[in-house]
């Protein structure tokens, strides 16, 4: 198969997925979440207004928690809906490859989450009003933003690919993530450098996503930064394609 139909199944199997997502009221559901959510944590958690400087960083650092949660909560549905209703062996015999539904799948759930973070720009508007901030910075943060919703997103895809059960699947990408976060939190590096020699606790913290993620919301975007996550996506989905042709063949 050409790449020129490899491309034209993913973007077919892409916008049939995203146009079932809006065709749910789910969806609707998940992004007056993710606003009211990042809008509280923002302005009541953070003190938005109290402390006086126009800038985002209160909302993106609240960033990595809410899509621990809520992006195993859009993956969950991807493989593990299908093998329940069955429909993922007739999915299979369509004449695509694994790979087409796997990519197309995955597109489209991390379009439907660029869409609900692109519905903050609310929050934008307010720190332009409110003063003078790097609209470079804020901009870099968004793209960090959206690569770690990326990243998590293809674990939760893996993970929903190994079960039937939606619960199952959220849990253990839930899992997952909390582990590709807490290996670059402060206060488990500070464990870590108290008994581990320097190597090893640089090690574990550049698997964070935290690190990777603070880097580019300061505004630098490293080619090491967008690696990592890159990486991290296109390992999961090849796993995700492994288990798929495995349970197909078996």
């Amino acid at each position: 198969m050409n790449n020129g139909n490899i491309l034209r199944n993913v973007r077919i199997i892409m916008k049939r997925e995203l146009a079932s997502y809006f065709g749910s009221p789910v969806a609707y559901v998940f992004i007056v979440i993710f606003l009211l959510l990042t809008g509280f944590f923002t302005f009541y958690i953070s003190n938005f207004f109290e402390a006086g400087q126009a800038d985002l960083k209160g909302f993106f650092q609240w960033h990595p928690w809410l899509f621990m949660f809520l992006v195993p909560a859009v993956a969950m549905r991807l493989w593990a809906e299908e093998r329940r209703l069955g429909t993922i062996e007739l999915l299979l015999t369509l004449p695509v490859t694994v790979t087409d539904v796997v990519l197309g799948k995955f597109l489209a759930a991390w379009c439907f989450i660029g869409i609900a973070l692109a519905l903050t720009f609310p929050m934008v508007l307010t720190v332009i009003y409110l003063g003078n901030p790097d609209l470079g910075v804020i901009l870099c943060a968004y793209l960090g933003s959206f690569l770690m919703a990326g990243a998590f997103l293809s674990v939760g895809s893996m993970t929903s690919a190994l079960t039937r059960s939606q619960v199952v699947s959220f849990i253990l990408a839930v899992v997952a993530c909390l582990f590709l976060i807490l290996a670059g939190f402060a206060p488990v590096t500070a464990v870590l450098s108290g008994w581990a020699p320097a190597w090893l606790v640089d090690l574990v913290s550049s698997t964070s996503v935290l690190s990777h993620f603070a880097s580019i919301a300061r505004g630098v975007v490293d080619l090491r930064d967008l690696f990592y996550y890159l990486s991290v996506m296109a390992f999961m989905i090849v796993l995700n394609g492994v288990i798929l042709q495995n349970r197909e063949s078996a």
